[in-house]
């Protein structure tokens, strides 16, 4: 039997909550836009975000290429490579929407894995040295990897042993993007002076992505789209596809007031007249997401205050566009809109 520890209370990144600060309190006009929850089928193929289990054996990049090609669509991507071996969520965006990709970067990923220890050892001396893991670590990416081998720092967030017998280690390890668990496995090892390495590993969380959320499988998504083809019925295919706006959840936001939405939209940068609602985590020169009153995405910019001075501004630039996803013209500009007195 495994001898089984007590994990310890642990947060990712994304798993810190959103504090927001009303600036000024305004309604949404229902007459433009839309609960991102509520965009009709071919909006969500083209602005939508699959929770995808992918099975050990292909490619992240076939797994992609084989969702693109039930959906028939033209364009999809993933949200973070995954070994052919191993195996679970693997977010994957549709159409437009794989240009929000880049802000998973920053939610921070959890996995669950065996560890397989070349000699016997003791527990306590192997929860020393996972404690020893924790935090930065230095890392030089396996020879069989896509980006250049060279030193570089990623954050472990917690690694903790889950259960253990006789070589065979469960942890679970909560890390920063782009860390390699195969690496890390073979670096314990070495700090054991006793060699191990990594037999199997299944990733449980990316951001907001979970296992217990609308987890897809390929042929779940097959038979859905093939019933939603066949039969007209979608909502077996609606209930496996999520909003773009889903991937940035864990990211600090502004919200900001309907006559200030079609400005951004053409590029502009966001003055404190249009802001509504702002994260209290928001420092300066932090990335943003700019969202409407209905939670719609609307883009991403950086910050040229911190939360507090973006609440006590009367006037002035307090962020900069940098990239947009909402198309011009769902809200009206800004001119249409009856000044209050």
């Amino acid at each position: 039997m495994f001898n089984k520890m007590e994990p310890k209370a642990v947060e990712l990144p994304s798993d810190e909550p959103e504090q927001l600060m009303i600036k000024s309190q305004e309604k949404t006009d229902n007459q433009y836009g839309c609960d991102p929850y509520k965009r009709d089928i071919n909006a969500l193929l083209d602005y939508g975000v699959i929770n995808i289990d992918k099975p050990s054996g292909p490619t992240s990049h076939e797994v992609v290429s084989w969702v693109r090609k039930i959906l028939n669509i033209e364009n999809a991507g993933h949200g973070g490579t995954l070994d052919p071996k191993v195996t679970g969520i693997l977010p994957c965006a549709l159409g437009r929407a794989t240009r929000v990709l880049s802000v998973l970067l920053s939610a921070g990923k959890e996995y669950i894995g065996v560890m397989n220890l070349h000699n016997s050892e003791k527990i306590k001396k192997v929860e020393k040295v996972f404690k020893t893991f924790t935090g930065k670590i230095y890392q030089i990416p396996p020879i069989k990897s896509s980006v250049i081998r060279k030193l570089r720092i990623r954050e472990i967030y917690y690694l903790n042993v889950l259960e253990m017998e006789q070589n065979h280690v469960l942890f679970k390890v909560g890390c920063e993007a782009g860390t390699y668990i195969r690496k890390l496995c073979f670096d314990i090892g070495e700090a054991l002076c006793s060699g191990a390495h990594m037999l199997e590993l299944r990733r449980t969380k990316v951001g907001k992505f979970k296992e217990d959320q609308s987890l897809v499988s390929l042929q779940n998504l097959k038979d859905a789209y093939s019933i939603y083809m066949e039969e007209g019925e979608e909502k077996y295919l609606r209930s496996m596809i999520s909003p773009m706006e889903k991937m940035v959840e864990h990211a600090p936001k502004i919200y900001v007031r309907d006559s200030a939405v079609d400005a951004l939209c053409h590029g502009a940068d966001l003055a404190a007249a249009g802001v509504c609602y702002i994260d209290a985590r928001i420092d300066s020169n932090m990335q943003v997401a700019f969202m409407t009153l209905k939670k719609e995405l609307i883009g991403f910019g950086t910050a040229k205050l911190n939360a507090m001075k973006i609440y006590k501004a009367k006037s002035g630039i307090v962020a900069n566009s940098s990239k947009i996803f909402m198309e011009r013209g769902i809200y009206p500009n800004w001119k249409e809109f009856k000044i209050k007195p």
